[in-house]
């Protein structure tokens, strides 16, 4: 194998798990060292300039840090009572957007003279906010258009209040627009001609995913005025069109959508509430802890049951049959629902909500506006540049590659700021800028460093939660209560400083073993050179993750290798501490995405 390119931008980036994780590469190590400063304003500021809403997403977002966090593959089972669990990244985050101080507004940018460039974002949600903000600062006049009298998407009209307090939203949208270069015009885009007619330089569409699936048995029109698509019927309770719910509710779907409206239903007077999934429970897509949620609100989630008939009488809905299914994999792993043979299933209930999916609607974008779409309805995009066939006009969030999340909204609104950026100031779209990059060591003595190395063994804590009775009797009640500074404290002490790299130089090398003796999770080898699947076998611990790097040292005196399984390293600095020459040494990697900055400008 060839020695590592540890100058390479993307190497130490991919072995801080989390951050290369999230979509908007948000540096989470640094902001959890911050947060366990007490500095929660910078903390703050940091996941601000990288995913623009850290008090919406430290209640919301789908983590998929979490998952890629070190702590979960590393922690000895035996130490933690067999439960490996990842660091609570996403309620760290929280704090930082709780115990911020009063003057952050003061920190936030404002917005230059115009630059006689003007740019429309169709849809209000977390997708054209952060194409907004991106822009605004460098003298770009935004327009943002939606058909909600707020700005905010769906992020203010279906995910429920006792989750998200409109409070926060209000908070974080208005960061956005005090900026500056930006209005807001209440109003619904019917033609995409039209709009570009009006002269603007380019458009985002970040319209989001509109549409509910419907479901399409017997008796569904029959029964359709208690059959309501959850979507809709969330942006209605969100508005307050919508007050009250029926004593027997059945929600169809296994999705965080579904999730929203079991919880709902149970605080606008539904008793008997019921999700009825068709795949298996480990197979909804529905995030683990929004189905703990749920089931701890005395949801039962009942799985393997299609809907197969609404039964109804003159019109009234009595109940919904269901065809029992079991799972069948064919030789490539690939799933498929078979009857069970089982007899069919009836439940009653007063109404039904219908959470089957999403889909894109664009009816309003003429077939000769120049814009193509695939088979599927999605916009042909550069995946990239997230530029459409026509070549000022862009999308993201979920009118992109249809229904995500609203980090990676967040994500594909700075990909294509920068895109209308470059579009705009005479630079080609396609070149994408590089990340900006700092390595510092940490070195402060010969066995001293400037960051605490030493792990923890503790159990995730747990964020305290409102009692259950009082949460259900007030739709507006927060039910997560989020971490104190003390809890906080102690959760950020669980993370590993991933982004403190061990750094290897084979020129100061004596080859002692000094550090293979030291290391903890035996990551350590000095041996011959050879292809990567035979180095991985011959580690002193074998390197069973391809996914995950070996770090290559050469320059070696014997003429060896160091090999270092990035996998599992602790970066506990204990094979720093040890050398006796400085062969190792702790650097701590910055890593923070370029975004729509005069950086991308071409000199």
């Amino acid at each position: 194998m060839k020695p590592t390119d540890i100058t390479n931008p993307d190497y130490f980036h991919k072995v801080v798990d989390c951050q290369w994780a999230c979509p908007a590469h948000t540096p989470v190590p640094e902001y959890i060292r911050l947060i366990a400063h007490g500095r929660y304003s910078d903390a703050y500021m940091i996941n601000w300039k990288s995913n623009v809403f850290p008090g919406i997403l430290g209640r919301t977002c789908d983590r998929p840090c979490e998952p890629a966090c070190r702590r979960s593959r590393v922690e000895d089972e035996t130490l933690v009572k067999g439960k490996k669990e990842p660091v609570a990244i996403c309620r760290l985050k929280r704090v930082a957007a709780d115990y911020k101080d009063d003057a952050i507004a003061e920190r936030m940018p404002r917005a230059p003279a115009r630059n006689g460039k003007r740019v429309a974002c169709v849809g209000g949600g977390p997708a054209s906010l952060t194409v907004a903000r991106d822009l605004a600062v460098l003298g770009y006049e935004i327009v943002i258009y939606d058909q909600d009298p707020k700005l905010g998407g769906f992020i203010r009209t279906q995910i429920p209040h006792f989750r998200l307090p409109e409070s926060v939203i209000d908070e974080e949208v208005g960061y956005i627009t005090g900026i500056g270069n930006i209005e807001f015009r209440h109003r619904k885009i019917g033609s995409m001609k039209k709009l570009l007619a009006e002269g603007y330089d380019a458009v985002f569409v970040g319209c989001g995913a509109p549409r509910g699936r419907e479901l399409d048995v017997p008796g569904r029109k029959q029964a359709a005025a208690n059959i309501h698509i959850g979507i809709d019927w969330l942006s209605s309770v969100s508005f307050g069109h919508t007050t009250g719910v029926g004593k027997r509710v059945i929600v169809l779907g296994g999705g965080n959508t579904a999730m929203d409206c079991c919880r709902t239903a149970r605080r606008l007077g539904g008793e008997d509430v019921k999700v009825i999934v068709r795949s298996g429970f480990e197979e909804m897509k529905a995030s683990p802890w929004e189905k703990e949620d749920a089931m701890g609100e005395d949801i039962p989630i009942l799985n393997f049951l299609v809907p197969k008939e609404v039964t109804h009488d003159n019109g009234k809905i009595t109940g919904v049959r269901f065809e029992k299914v079991r799972a069948e994999y064919d030789a490539k792993g690939r799933r498929s629902l078979v009857p069970s043979g089982e007899p069919d299933q009836h439940f009653e209930c007063d109404d039904v909500l219908v959470a089957i999916g999403q889909e894109n609607a664009f009816p309003w974008i003429e077939k000769d506006a120049g814009i193509e779409f695939d088979k599927w309805g999605l916009p042909k995009l550069d995946e990239n540049t997230l530029q459409s066939t026509a070549k000022n006009v862009f999308f993201g969030g979920d009118a992109a590659f249809g229904p995500k999340n609203i980090i990676w909204a967040a994500a594909h609104g700075h990909d294509a700021a920068i895109s209308i950026h470059k579009l705009l100031s005479g630079g080609k779209v396609e070149e994408r800028p590089a990340p900006g990059v700092n390595i510092v060591s940490q070195k402060m003595g010969i066995h001293e460093w400037s960051y605490d190395n030493a792990p923890t063994i503790d159990h995730r804590f747990k964020v305290p939660h409102r009692a259950k009775q009082e949460a259900l009797k007030d739709i507006m009640a927060e039910v997560e209560l989020g971490f104190d500074p003390e809890l906080a404290f102690q959760e950020a002490r669980r993370c590993l400083n991933c982004d403190v790299q061990t750094v290897f130089t084979g020129t100061l090398c004596i080859e002692c073993d000094a550090c293979v003796d030291i290391c903890p999770m035996d990551c350590i080898t000095f041996t011959e050179n050879g292809e990567e699947k035979d180095l991985r076998r011959r580690l002193n611990a074998p390197a069973v993750n391809p996914t995950q790097d070996l770090y290559i040292g050469n320059d070696l005196k014997t003429g060896r290798v160091m090999v270092k399984d990035e996998d599992v390293c602790l970066h506990c600095g204990l094979c720093a501490e040890r050398c006796p020459t400085g062969a190792w040494d702790m650097r701590k990697y910055y890593t923070e995405m370029t975004q729509a900055e005069h950086a991308c400008r071409q000199q």
